[in-house]
């Protein structure tokens, strides 16, 4: 017995390698789990739930999604973002397939491949001022269906908000289905942070994703104060194939799949979806100003939802890094991205601006 109780003691004597009042800048994926997130978890942990998405939380996080994008919508919860997005283009293309993006997009960008080498599939990139696609940019890829000799475009995919932190208007978005649609093209939105940016427009999600004619969505919670685990959600029916057996082959079904529907309905029965992301919104604002106050320091692109795009001094930029943590952008021209979350405090961005002033006057 006292055998046992020393393996019990050593396998669960876990230690804190962190100091948990240390917050940076670089990405909202280094955020925790937000509280109602674990407490969920908890609640779905006890005993025994039917495994592979045929568990009573799965199922009732249709019902959630269908308030949120209407009764059509039906959820596919994954791991992450890159397989929300693989799954998603899989399903919307052919062999011969392939999807125009911006040249920014993050399927193009950073996910290592991915829609191509596992996906299979062909990105057909445009450059953009600002992260966003419009009908004219499209029409530079949009070409060729009956050119056996080039991959066919077939799949018009955006991110909302953009990797520019900039945000599609409703509007905007709509005559983007329309010009696709009208080619017989699909949409997919890659909503990574698609909660930051219905609350920059302060609308509801399904207006600027099915009710302007968006076929698939990827939807993206980690960055929200989720733990893990994204959702393919099909908007559209008739725009897919075989969806259940594309989530398999991309290795993307969880068969605990209760801990990734749980919170997801933990982030979507109420409202904290929103509040995460209205509060995480907030601070790059409050980031933003603090920083347009500082000579020297050019801000890139508009801020409208959660990242502060910004020019600085490159040795300013590393002598930062060693008080905060961030990311630069493009270090050949000093560009650099400050992203809030949803535990940023206001103590922690106005630290963050004393810090830059201070490493910003001790330039030469």
């Amino acid at each position: 017995m006292a055998d046992a109780r020393a393996v019990r003691s050593r396998t669960t004597d876990a230690r804190r390698h962190h100091d948990p009042e240390v917050r940076g800048f670089a990405s909202d994926n280094y955020a925790g789990a937000h509280p109602e997130i674990l407490a969920a978890l908890a609640l779905a942990n006890g005993g025994h739930q039917i495994s592979y998405g045929e568990d009573d939380y799965t199922g009732h996080l249709q019902r959630i999604m269908h308030s949120h994008f209407g009764p059509t919508a039906e959820a596919f919860p994954v791991f992450n973002g890159t397989g929300a997005n693989v799954v998603a283009l899989q399903a919307l293309t052919d062999r011969w397939g392939a999807v125009i993006c911006a040249e920014s997009a993050h399927i193009n960008v950073d996910e290592c491949g991915a829609p191509e080498r596992v996906g299979g599939l062909k990105l057909l990139t445009v450059p953009t001022p600002d992260g966003k696609l419009t009908p004219e940019l499209i029409d530079r890829q949009a070409y060729g269906w009956d050119d056996e000799h080039r991959a066919m475009p077939q799949v018009v995919s955006i991110t909302q908000n953009t990797e520019l932190g900039t945000v599609y208007t409703p509007g905007e978005i709509r005559d983007i289905c329309r010009h696709a649609h009208e080619r017989g093209m699909k949409v997919h939105l890659d909503g990574a942070r698609i909660a930051n940016a219905a609350a920059s427009l302060d609308v509801p999600m399904r207006t600027f994703t099915n009710t302007v004619g968006v076929d698939v969505l990827s939807y993206g919670g980690t960055k929200n104060g989720m733990l893990f685990g994204e959702s393919v959600v099909v908007l559209n029916p008739d725009a897919v194939r075989a969806m259940k057996h594309l989530r398999k082959l991309s290795m993307q079904l969880a068969s605990k799949m209760r801990f990734v529907s749980v919170q997801l309905e933990a982030l979507l029965a109420g409202d904290l979806w929103l509040r995460n992301a209205r509060h995480s919104n907030a601070m790059a604002q409050r980031l933003a100003e603090g920083v347009r106050a500082v000579d020297g320091v050019e801000i890139l692109y508009p801020v409208q939802a959660n990242a502060v795009f910004a020019r600085l001094p490159y040795d300013v930029s590393e002598r930062l890094q060693e008080r905060f943590r961030f990311y630069f952008w493009d270090e050949k021209a000093g560009d650099v991205r400050w992203m809030c979350s949803f535990d940023t405090t206001e103590d922690d961005v106005d630290a963050f601006v004393l810090a830059l002033k201070e490493e910003m006057a001790a330039q030469p």
